[in-house]
């Protein structure tokens, strides 16, 4: 493992004095010592934290429940016009995710939690009032944004509050959230959408007005470098229109044709400005994705199977709903009730499998994770059928899948964080978040070209069965970046005996 080596890509532009660097020292002093904050802030830290992860993620899989009942409310709306509500938070929260860390380190990660829990409960309220797809879209924007915000400044407060030799565990203990948001958003979606679907996003409300008061009294103030130049916001803008772009191009592809002026019009875009963002990243000095870092192997391997593997979670994880809803004509919360068996045991896997790492290495338990899930998918291809099946065919693919994401995604997680050097905590988790966010956005974006809007059946059917077995070859692809991944050497621990 490479932490704490001076040549590393990463290690030598932490040493430059950059935004990142000045971020984790700003966030030491603001401790009182420039180490851990003391137990009971730590604490007090840690659960305010969690409280904003915890809801930026359950209102992910809530969301994805109520898109049948959107559908409804919003006189029949298609896939395609349904799939933005999930499409404009994820681009919106992966353009801005590196940009609003990189404000946070510049005016403050505490202020910045702040502020982003404060815009994504008022959005939240807005989203329940939405008349319309359109204005549930902008408001679904503007909650992304409070999300990055939230998100970024998240793991660095957190890593900031815990001692050095905990961080591992603070950083599983992190994406294990997820986890139980996971398990607990369906069932929470289908109960709150039997009620109505503004229900969904009013439950952010009292939650993130909770957390707001006692942010405000609890969390440790931090001193933040305000010097050097701003973060490229105009990179935020080309990193948007490029996931847009090419989210358009793969959501209007069965309705357009592959091979039509708007699809191809479409992904040519995407491309340009794929390339424009990328030479910008280059030169700008306080680029949205520091190009320094994808020359350390362990975490370009890690994001980009980290990003894969959400590609094929965000398939299953709309298509699961699409098919009991639509298929089998499930209500809202058994629709939830019968998804939740393989999110909840996401975060016992996700605490358990640290033995197993240490074991096999980040590589080779990713890598199984990541086939175990695409195991899952290829079982539903098989074994569903029009007809109500659930124990016998639904819930072993569901369960096969939550046993591969508690092995793979905390565990690409963590390979990705702790493969960077501790200055660079903050600006790795962003772009590894953000990563996730695209390949969620290209899921959701890939489904909806291929399910389309089957009339019969035997049709639908067909169109399932072809998602599930793309999203299951995406998993294997996930599966082999992940087995690149470098292992650490034996040796590798020595240097920790040395004094910091």
């Amino acid at each position: 493992m490479i932490v704490g080596k001076s040549n590393s890509p990463a290690s030598a532009d932490a040493s430059a004095g950059s935004p990142g660097a000045a971020s984790a020292s700003g966030s030491g002093a603001g401790s009182g010592s420039g180490g851990p904050a003391s137990g009971r802030t730590g604490s007090a830290t840690a659960w305010i934290v969690s409280a904003g992860v915890f809801v930026v993620n359950l209102d992910l899989f809530i969301v994805n429940v109520a898109v049948p009942a959107l559908a409804t409310s919003f006189g029949d709306a298609s896939l395609a016009s349904l799939s933005w509500v999930l499409n404009a938070y994820a681009i919106v929260f992966a353009a801005l995710l590196v940009a609003a860390g990189r404000l946070a380190d510049r005016y403050g990660h505490r202020r910045g939690f702040l502020l982003g829990l404060a815009v994504f409960t008022v959005a939240s309220a807005l989203c329940a009032v939405a008349p319309g797809v359109g204005w549930l879209v902008a408001a679904r924007a503007l909650q992304a944004a409070g999300a990055a915000a939230l998100m970024s400044t998240s793991l660095a407060l957190l890593l900031v509050a815990t001692p050095a030799e905990r961080r591992p565990r603070a950083i599983r203990g992190w994406a294990a959230i997820g986890g139980i948001a996971a398990g607990l958003g369906p069932v929470a979606g289908g109960l709150l959408v039997e009620a109505d679907w503004r229900w969904v996003f009013l439950v952010n409300v009292p939650v993130g007005a909770a957390g707001l008061v006692a942010g405000v009294r609890l969390l440790p103030a931090d001193r933040p470098d305000r010097s050097g130049p701003l973060p490229d916001l105009a990179g935020a803008v080309l990193l948007t229109l490029f996931i847009g772009t090419l989210a358009l191009g793969l959501v209007k592809a069965e309705a357009w044709g592959w091979s039509s002026t708007g699809v191809l019009g479409s992904l040519a875009a995407a491309v340009i400005f794929a390339a424009v963002f990328w030479l910008r990243s280059a030169r700008h000095p306080v680029p949205i994705v520091e190009l320094p870092l994808l020359r350390v192997p362990a975490f370009t391997f890690a994001t980009l199977a980290a990003l894969l593997f959400t590609v094929a979670f965000a398939a299953m994880l709309l298509t699961s709903v699409l098919w009991c809803r639509q298929v089998w004509g499930y209500s809202a919360i058994r629709t939830g009730l019968a998804i939740a068996p393989g999110p909840l045991v996401v975060p016992m896997l996700a605490i358990a499998s640290g033995p197993v790492v240490r074991r096999l290495g980040a590589g080779r338990t990713a890598a199984a994770g990541c086939l175990l899930f695409a195991g899952g998918l290829v079982w539903w291809a098989l074994a569903l059928d029009a007809a109500p099946h659930y124990a016998a065919a639904f819930l072993p693919g569901m369960l096969i899948t939550g046993v591969g994401v508690g092995f793979a995604l905390p565990t690409l997680v963590g390979a990705a964080a702790t493969a960077l050097p501790p200055a660079r905590f903050a600006t790795g988790s962003a772009v590894t978040t953000m990563a996730r966010q695209t390949g969620a956005v290209l899921g959701v974006a890939m489904m909806v070209g291929l399910i389309g809007e089957p009339r019969t059946a035997e049709a639908a059917l067909t169109a399932f069965r072809h998602g599930w077995l793309t999203a299951a070859v995406v998993g294997a692809l996930a599966a082999a970046a992940a087995l690149a991944l470098p292992r650490p050497a034996p040796a590798a621990a020595a240097p920790a005996k040395a004094p910091a």
